[in-house]
């Protein structure tokens, strides 16, 4: 019988991590796009305390974020041992090509936002999105 091997739990955690990340920041340009964008925390020229579409793209960065780096983290360690089919694998990594193409797609375009609130954006959508990927990484390696 073979042994089952393993990748040391940092470097499952530090993948997991940056595939969260580009995930988050895939969602910020794609939801960008479509006005749902974090840049309308710092527009002062609304009346409202805060416009809906800065507070779901909040959520949905996290959330992506979280997920992500969840699924990432126990994908990577089931991967190791043999319990994936490569078929599968295979799709998996052509669904996060294509989504990353989307978002590149997305970013060729010109910005709908100002350019400094752009780059506010687009640092709280990383910050945000390492946070929430760091901890589902965590949570799904302790989990096994």
């Amino acid at each position: 019988m073979t042994e089952t091997t393993y990748f040391p739990r940092r470097l499952i955690l530090a993948g997991a991590m940056g595939a969260g990340v580009l995930l988050a920041l895939a969602v910020h340009m794609l939801g960008a796009r479509y006005g749902l964008d974090l840049g309308g925390l710092w527009r002062t020229d609304t009346g409202a305390f805060m416009p809906a579409g800065s507070a779901i793209a909040w959520w949905l960065i996290a959330t992506v974020g979280f997920a992500g780096g969840y699924f990432i983290a126990s994908l990577m360690h089931s991967a190791v041992s043999g319990e994936i089919p490569k078929r599968m694998q295979h799709f998996l990594i052509g669904i996060g090509v294509l989504l990353l193409v989307g978002a590149g797609q997305t970013l060729s375009g010109p910005s709908p936002t100002p350019s400094i609130a752009g780059v506010l954006a687009g640092l709280v959508a990383l910050g945000l999105g390492a946070l929430m990927a760091f901890c589902g990484a965590n949570f799904a390696l302790r989990e096994t």
